[in-house]
């Protein structure tokens, strides 16, 4: 299994903000079969669990939120006579089932709240105050869910196939 990160980072809005990160996973090497088509979807297993990490907030596989754009003629993942695929569109999971190809996803993170610099908020009462900002947060969840989404990622492929 991979992982890497495909999209990170945009430009603070001003020095000591922070920003959100996009993550994409890839697991190669899973048989075709994995999942169920309705209740056990690998996919949703998948979504599940990289859904429950802390920060975040969006979860797609294959082309995902880009299919919405496509036709169908499109988005078809052409098969070769071995059945392997001359395309990968769905990005390995077709029906909730693993098909043997290529699974790759794309994890989205928020930004870290906590900035280094002081903010504006209220107290329990509802009173205005400053929160102090702290040179000791996070600029980016990144660095740190890489393995996260990587373990994520590894313990439900191993539950799928612990089932075969």
């Amino acid at each position: 299994m991979q992982y890497r990160t495909l999209l990170s980072i945009a430009t603070p809005v001003r020095e000591g903000d922070s920003v959100g990160a996009l993550v994409e996973g890839r697991i190669n090497g899973l048989p075709a079969g994995l999942g169920e088509p309705v209740y056990d979807k690998f996919s949703a297993r998948l979504a599940y669990a990289m859904l429950s990490i802390n920060a975040a907030k969006g979860f797609d596989y294959g082309l995902g939120f880009k299919a919405a754009a496509m036709s169908g003629s499109e988005y078809h993942d052409l098969q070769n006579p071995d059945f392997t695929f001359r395309t990968n569109h769905d990005g390995g999971i077709q029906g909730g089932i693993t098909n043997g190809e290529e699974i790759y996803f794309r994890v989205a993170f928020k930004p870290i709240p906590s900035v280094r610099y002081d903010r504006e908020t209220i107290d329990f009462e509802g009173n205005p105050v400053v929160m102090k900002g702290s040179d000791r947060n996070d600029l980016c969840v990144a660095p740190r869910v890489l393995p996260v989404v990587e373990a994520m990622a590894a313990m439900v492929a191993m539950d799928f196939w612990l089932m075969v």
